[in-house]
């Protein structure tokens, strides 16, 4: 197979993913729920799970060392995928007003620490995108799914979002997410979290 002909497959091979994934995740929103495979997410108020994770920089991201800082914690199924380009696109793009509210974007998936840097570098995101590879993470924020449409995946994240507070707290949660106008939902929670002094 030349190279040509390899880029084509795999060209092929992520529509299939995103259009798989769109299809796995419909947009709904609540507090706290029972996935269909009878995960239970944490509950908002209650402390968030901390975690040590690699980023697509090599270096080792511990939830603890953002203290002091909001934290916009998101679970995504998988890199460089539609579904997955178009929210980490808009959380990109919104970069600047994340940083007023001194809040900290970062994303995780299964994906390995390569795969991350990668799409990081192909598609210019320059926030912390965590590799789970080990499903602990994942696993510990009720956040895991699988595929029908690709069981060659086996588990991957559900496309979830916590908003953690300064003090490390769970105070928003979006689950099974819309990914477009995602990024505009979760600055608008912010912003109404800031307002009324939630901590």
């Amino acid at each position: 197979m030349t190279n040509a002909q390899r880029n084509i497959a795999r060209v092929i091979l992520y529509l299939s993913l995103g259009a798989a994934l769109v299809l796995a995740a419909q947009p709904i929103m609540h507090a706290t729920a029972a996935h269909a495979d009878d995960q239970v997410v944490p509950a908002e108020g209650t402390v968030a799970p901390d975690f040590t994770l690699p980023s697509q920089e090599g270096t080792q991201i511990s939830l603890h060392s953002l203290r002091g800082k909001w934290v916009v914690l998101y679970f995504y199924p998988k890199d460089q995928t539609p579904g997955c380009t178009i929210e980490a696109h808009a959380f990109q793009r919104d970069q600047a007003q994340y940083d007023a509210k001194n809040a900290v974007i970062v994303g995780v998936s299964v994906d390995t620490v390569e795969s991350h840097k990668e799409w990081c570098a192909k598609d210019g995101m320059n926030f912390k995108m965590l590799s789970d590879v080990n499903k602990e993470v994942v696993t510990k924020y009720g956040s895991t799914m699988t595929i029908p449409q690709a069981p060659q995946l086996g588990t991957v994240a559900a496309r979830n979002t916590f908003i953690i507070d300064p003090s490390g707290k769970i105070v928003k949660e979006f689950i099974k997410v819309n990914p477009t106008g995602h990024s505009e939902q979760v600055l608008a929670a912010l912003a109404d979290l800031q307002k009324s002094g939630a901590r």
